[in-house]
């Protein structure tokens, strides 16, 4: 049944305007639709469970609806009956309720309810209005902080907040978040440990095709940012292609009641690559899926059987959800901005950063370095938490690691790293013995290089992921094999099926 025809079921019930301002008499509303979807409620609590999730207390425009509408909810998702005398007792010091007529109100919105089917129509016109009462809200203030201007925005800024704004409502239908209940956060805790106990092996989080990684950090969580961090030639934008390209191959969704997709595995994946173009990256991507090594394929030196495995893999893996922005210096503003588009038009489940050191802040960032790197770190956080997806950026170390005897990194290697230690979740390393070691090659035939020839067999082929952070969880260092013709980090060989290869 459609919105209009629902409303025309609607017995009109006299009651009193709610308001006196005239800004809010005028805002889109209906009270009436309010009234016939709680007397629906009260009178059927089954029709609760047809609701779906997107509506909120705070889509009812009349404010004892609102109050009328939580308590609803609350005793139905407790168990307990949702009708008028046992409701009245909660709303006994509530002035609205008593100047509304009481429990003699309530019972005429039972006595006067349309049909429990119906309860979906009324909930959709409700929750339309809300939106469109945030979306003149929106405007206004958009409207008059152009017009008069900000000391502390410039024009830039008011499109970055204009923006989040419109991208909240769009993704959540409100975008004051305020406050939240601590019942409703303790069964999004538990949903997500009921989500894990469902996976295989219980993972809560994404996975990175890394058995012994995934062990270590649980896999990559909603609203982290991680920071994954090695000097040149350590094969930390391999890793991040390698974990980027798992995510995106394995991708698959299942549809939902509203119409939107749920990520059930694998994610789709945002890759600004700063640093590398797009097509360099899928050759990195190509060389992992086909085996094929990508200094040979970059050269051309390559068979009629290498070309059709190059082939095969790239028909395998061409409608794998993995986006790449190549653009060079992009500025916080509109890496976030991008992040949130795709999310909109096609989700997002992971955001890859190569490097944050090449983001920029824009016209008029601070002079010093380190406060610019904090506001990216800052700002790649809270995209994190509102996108509500992992954000794994990569960093570079600092110089320092060169002087020391000892190569593997630690925290006080970050460049600029008193912020990116603080706003990180989980810090991680990439650190290869064999890189450092075949630097000190002896001469060949002398004692010495038997001795270096036995130490380059035990690391030939080995990295260590070090976890410097985790706020989650402990630290500590994960061996991984690399092969340096694919850049392919892998899972080391176990005897036990536990660790069965991907």
């Amino acid at each position: 049944m459609s919105i209009r025809k629902a409303m025309a079921l609607v017995p009109a019930l006299d009651l009193r305007p709610v308001s006196n301002d005239i800004a809010i008499l005028h805002a889109p509303s209906n009270v009436e639709a309010e009234q016939a979807l709680l007397g629906a409620l009260l009178y059927d609590n089954a029709a609760f469970e047809r609701l779906g999730d997107h509506l909120q207390p705070a889509h009812f425009y009349e404010p004892f609806h609102q109050r009328l509408f939580q308590a609803i909810s609350t005793n139905i998702r407790k168990g307990q009956l949702a009708e008028p005398i046992l409701l009245a007792e909660q709303f006994n010091r509530d002035p609205a309720f008593e100047e509304l007529g009481g429990v003699r109100y309530m019972a005429d919105l039972v006595d006067r309810a349309p049909p429990a089917a119906n309860a979906p129509d009324y909930a959709n016109a409700i929750y339309d209005l809300a939106l469109r009462r945030d979306l003149i809200r929106i405007g206004g203030e958009i409207s008059t902080t152009a017009q008069q201007g900000d000391a502390d925005m410039d024009a830039r800024d008011q499109i970055e907040s204009a923006e989040q704004q419109l991208y909240q409502l769009a993704e959540t239908g409100g975008v004051s978040s305020g406050f939240v209940n601590f019942a409703d956060a303790l069964r999004g805790a538990v949903a997500m440990a009921a989500e894990a106990h469902s996976r295989d092996g219980g993972l809560a989080g994404l996975s990175t095709g890394l058995i012994d990684m995934d062990q270590k950090i649980g896999g990559m969580h909603p609203s982290d940012l991680m920071i994954l961090a090695a000097r040149p030639s350590m094969g930390k934008t391999s890793l991040a292609c390698n974990i980027a390209f798992d995510v995106a191959r394995n991708y698959a969704w299942e549809p939902q009641p509203d119409g939107s997709k749920k990520t059930v595995r694998g994610g789709v994946v945002a890759f600004f690559s700063l640093e590398m173009s797009a097509e360099q990256l899928a050759m990195r991507l190509l060389a992992e899926a086909s085996g094929v090594s990508g200094d040979r394929l970059r050269k051309g030196e390559i068979d009629a059987m290498e070309f059709g495995r190059i082939r095969d893999a790239a028909l395998e893996i061409q409608e794998a959800p993995l986006y790449i922005d190549a653009t060079g210096g992009i500025t916080l503003a509109k890496l976030v901005a991008r992040a949130r588009r795709l999310k909109r038009m096609m989700g997002l489940d992971l955001v890859i950063v190569d490097y944050l050191q090449l983001i920029t802040t824009g016209a008029g960032g601070p002079e010093n370095r380190v406060q610019e790197v904090s506001m990216i770190t800052q700002g790649l956080k809270a995209l994190a938490k509102e996108l509500s997806v992992p954000v794994l950026a990569l960093s570079q170390l600092s110089r320092q690691v060169e002087n020391r005897e000892d190569k593997k990194p630690q925290l006080s290697d970050l460049r600029e790293s008193g912020s990116i230690e603080q706003d990180a979740d989980m810090v991680m390393f990439v650190y290869r013995e064999e890189y450092y070691l075949s630097r000190l090659e002896p001469r060949e035939g002398t004692e010495e290089h038997f001795r270096w020839q036995e130490q380059m067999d035990q690391v030939k082929g080995l990295a260590d992921l070090i976890i410097g952070k985790q706020r989650h969880g402990p630290i500590g260092t994960v061996r991984l094999s690399f092969n340096s013709d694919t850049t392919k980090f892998g899972n080391l060989a176990r005897d036990s099926t536990r660790y069965e290869q991907h």
